[in-house]
């Protein structure tokens, strides 16, 4: 089950201002992705994020398509809602107010994976 990556650049010393809009965040209506055509394309498993400095960086744990989660998320009112009280505190201004907005962002701030390991497809040496 794969993982991304998605970062955010975003003004020092607001990491707990920033805390507290995600302790607020409206969880997605559905973890099911669906493609173009509305046919399940994925599952959202989990995510978690995380801040240091300027730079904060969301992870999510997912199943299936990776262009579907961008689909998916800028559909959600919760997603957009947090992007309006997240704009103050980013170091640059983007343009997520609509789906295809957000998906852009999400498509241009994935970050490169390099490495996944997990105990079912690399287990250890006994």
């Amino acid at each position: 089950m794969p993982y991304a990556a998605i970062t955010y650049e975003v003004k020092p010393g607001h990491e707990d201002e920033i805390a507290d809009i995600f302790a607020r965040f409206k969880r997605v209506d559905t973890p099911v992705l669906r493609d173009e055509d509305g046919r399940e394309a994925g599952r959202l498993l989990g995510t978690a994020v995380f801040i240091k400095d300027t730079v904060m960086v969301r992870v999510i744990h997912y199943e299936g398509d990776f262009a579907a989660i961008g689909r998916h998320m800028g559909r959600q009112e919760g997603v957009h809602l947090l992007e309006r009280e997240l704009a103050p505190f980013l170091a640059a201004r983007r343009d997520t107010g609509s789906a295809e907005g957000f998906q852009q962002y999400f498509r241009n701030a994935a970050m490169r994976c390099i490495s996944q390991l997990s105990a079912d497809t690399h287990p250890t040496s006994a």
